[in-house]
């Protein structure tokens, strides 16, 4: 009797120690029902930190090799070195590699755009001639090799697929432009919209900012756009939230210390655990984002599931996910932040309809979708190269 074969999913996560991109892969495994789609194991390779961090289920191996805890450049040998030949050993059928970068020999594999910065030079530039500018530019070749040699990719917005392609040409593998999801304690149903006479100094109306202090945040622009609607004498206040850039902190503190009076309305909260950020937006009145450079904006979607009303720059990929549910800006002038900010202050009844409508917008990304389709495209690919 010939035994029946199984199929087999590795992953390789050795690069994915916070942020974002390890996110993703815990509420992936977390949601993942494999047999659905005709796999029977998934085989994670990662570093001890990263792999404690994804929930154990029955289908799950973890796999951590001594080098993936050694720094970057162990890490970088053993997965080009020897990856491939432990996806071999495992008996995988395919390997996804959602941190986009691969240069082995197993076939087919599947990956993942996760970082549109090295792909947009203009915005990788705002740092200067500096290592991580260089560091940009090798992760811009390297990448765009990988994307070039896969099986499949997958975007997660098609304005990034468009970025990318405009740098790779055309590729050789199949795409999918797959979203990620939202937590569930992020979604909190609109408020009532008050009139801005209902709000003052003692009872003041609060702005929020929530992303790292970075050259392509623009931070230092939405301060001054808030500052001057104060002197127009309105009642607001803004808080920024998020982990910094030092370079870039420093030029957020220079244009606060150049503003003049008291300037007790403005809060840098700092870095804030990723599980206590919701508290932030249920305490806002309007939610703000002044990026010039995203992949995909969860900042974005945090904000429209949170039932804020929006102000948004008009780069990149956000008018593709906030449509026409908020108020756009020009993030490197401060007088379009300000008019816009303005448009909604103004007026309550927009407020109430945008925050609405963002927030019904929000209700479309969901994890079980994002792993459903998933591995609905690793399957399509596996199949694809076993028929060639």
């Amino acid at each position: 009797m010939s035994k029946t074969k199984t199929y087999i999913i590795g992953i390789d996560a050795t690069n994915l120690s916070s942020g974002g991109g390890l996110t993703h892969l815990i509420e992936l495994l977390g949601l993942a029902n494999p047999k659905i789609h005709g796999f029977d194991r998934i085989v994670v390779w990662g570093q001890g930190a990263s792999l404690k961090l994804i929930g154990d289920r029955p289908w799950l191996d973890k796999r951590n090799p001594l080098s993936l805890d050694k720094g970057l450049l162990r890490r970088t040998f053993w997965q080009r070195r020897h990856l491939s030949q432990a996806v071999r050993n495992e008996g995988c059928s395919v390997l996804f590699v959602p941190g986009g970068s691969y240069q082995g020999d197993f076939y087919p594999v599947v990956t993942m755009s996760q970082n549109l910065l090295p792909f947009e030079m203009n915005e990788a530039l705002r740092f200067g001639w500096s290592f991580l500018t260089f560091k940009l530019i090798l992760l811009r070749l390297i990448q765009s090799r990988s994307f070039k040699k896969v099986d499949g990719i997958i975007f997660l917005t098609e304005y990034a697929r468009n970025t990318v392609m405009r740098v790779t040409g055309n590729l050789n593998g199949q795409t999918s432009t797959i979203a990620h999801g939202l937590s569930p304690r992020f979604f909190k149903v609109p408020k009532s919209q008050k009139n801005i006479s209902y709000y003052s100094e003692e009872r003041p109306y609060k702005i929020l900012y929530v992303s790292i202090i970075d050259q392509y945040k623009h931070q230092w622009h939405v301060v001054e756009a808030v500052s001057s609607l104060r002197e127009a004498g309105i009642p607001i206040v803004l808080d920024l939230v998020g982990p910094a850039y030092p370079p870039a902190l420093k030029r957020l503190n220079a244009k606060i210390d150049s503003l003049e009076g008291d300037t007790h309305w403005l809060k840098y909260h700092g870095s804030v655990a990723f599980e206590a950020l919701h508290n932030y937006y249920a305490e806002a009145d309007l939610g703000l984002f002044a990026s010039s450079c995203e992949n995909m904006p969860f900042i974005l979607l945090e904000t429209m599931a949170s039932g804020l009303p929006i102000a948004c720059s008009n780069r990149g990929p956000m008018p593709e996910i906030l449509g026409e549910s908020g108020v756009y800006f020009n993030p490197e002038l401060p007088e379009d932040i300000a008019a816009a900010l303005l448009t909604l202050i103004q007026s309550d009844r927009l407020r109430s309809d945008l925050s609405l409508s963002s927030y019904e917008l929000a209700q479309r990304y969901k994890w079980e979708n994002c792993a459903d389709e998933t591995f609905r495209f690793i399957k399509l690919i596996e199949q694809t190269y076993k028929g060639k």
